[in-house]
């Protein structure tokens, strides 16, 4: 009963996660106007913005005009969901179990916001920023100096890549909401999981590019949202981050 009541949590989640995708980039509000289809302005009834289930039942497509819904918003709910429920499988039901679903919901949305706009709002960002670190005093084991550490780690890291690519190419190669984000995953990770994370982004990243440039003869220029990357990456590292480090470092005997 636990697993099923944190995966309809999830659900629901997922479901406020595609409004908080659709608005935010439009700086609408969270709360009204009621959703709407984007072609024909007509109200979604409840009854037909159940996660998933509505999606299914009215086969991907709006009740009145019969135009076609994204596949993003059934996946968005599900990607949602099955977070909740490995973290629940992680932490049990907890203080961290909680702190975990904030932060990964929040990384799911900036990840598909950042795929769809290329940008990373600080109106998520900034408050989620000051929450990781709030968060850190009630953390066994951790505090605000890791926390801090985590940060400063994270966003240095990519600033010192941000300014060599300037330097060499006299223009911008990643964004500064691609900091902010770090700073965030930093605060709440740690310093060795935020750079788990961004070893794993850096490989996800570079299979994508690779495959732009194979198969769809995307060129060198074409940009990638990293955040896209830094999202499922850090989501990664706080399920499974300890078991990666210590089966890599298993790897090098002693």
């Amino acid at each position: 009963m636990e697993a099923l009541t944190v995966l309809l949590i999830g659900l629901c989640v997922g479901s406020f996660l595609n409004v908080v995708i659709h608005r935010v980039p439009q700086g609408m509000s969270l709360v009204r106007p009621p959703s709407t289809c984007p072609r024909c302005r007509k109200e979604i009834k409840p009854y037909d913005n159940i996660p998933v289930l509505s999606f299914l039942l009215l086969g991907g497509k709006c009740r009145f005009c019969r135009a076609p819904i994204s596949w993003r918003y059934p996946l968005v709910e599900l990607a949602t969901a099955l977070t909740f429920v490995l973290l629940w499988r992680r932490f049990g039901l907890g203080p961290e179990f909680f702190a975990g679903c904030v932060f990964s919901a929040a990384l799911i949305a900036l990840s598909v916001i950042d795929f769809y706009h290329q940008i990373l709002p600080e109106v998520i960002t900034l408050p989620l920023i000051g929450l990781a670190l709030g968060w850190s005093f009630f953390r066994p084991g951790f505090g605000i100096g890791p926390a801090l550490l985590g940060a400063g780690v994270g966003a240095g890291f990519l600033l010192l890549i941000y300014g060599i690519y300037y330097l060499v190419r006299k223009r911008e190669g990643l964004g500064l909401g691609d900091v902010t984000l770090l700073i965030l995953i930093g605060a709440f990770l740690g310093w060795r999981l935020v750079i788990l994370t961004l070893v794993l982004a850096s490989f996800a990243g570079a299979l994508v590019g690779i495959f732009l440039l194979s198969v769809r003869k995307k060129g060198l220029q074409h940009a990638l949202p990293f955040g896209t990357f830094l999202g499922p990456a850090a989501v990664a590292a706080l399920l499974w981050g300890d078991r990666i480090i210590t089966a890599y470092l298993g790897m090098f005997p002693k």
